[in-house]
């Protein structure tokens, strides 16, 4: 009286798990195949997005300041320009910029 087996539904569990399992490596591979395989990056379209980004203009502030970088930035997102394109409007000598504003440098640890 009052004792309820909780186990019966076990293998009911386990059977719905594998199944779920199972689905899941079969969408992978389904998605490996139509989607994955034969993807090339088009990186005229990954240079331009790198270069239109306002998350650039970061190095810019260590020797410039924040408020001048802040201030090529917004007038960049206004304009709809380059960061490079202000900064050289600003003031900022393109070779400055180059040497400074250096993504790889940004994405790497340390």
């Amino acid at each position: 009286q009052g004792h309820f087996e909780l186990n019966v539904f076990n293998p009911m569990m386990s059977y719905n798990f594998l199944q779920s399992v199972r689905l899941l490596a079969d969408a992978a591979v389904s998605f490996t195949d139509n989607c994955v395989v034969g993807i090339e990056p088009r990186l005229d379209n990954i240079q331009r997005g790198l270069e239109n980004s306002l998350m650039l203009v970061t190095p810019l502030k260590e020797k410039y300041g924040y408020d001048r970088a802040a201030k090529i930035a917004k007038t960049a997102h206004k304009n709809n320009t380059t960061l490079r394109e202000e900064a050289i409007k600003d003031g900022i000598p393109a070779e400055d910029f180059d040497a400074i504003v250096r993504p790889e440098k940004m994405i790497s640890p340390g």
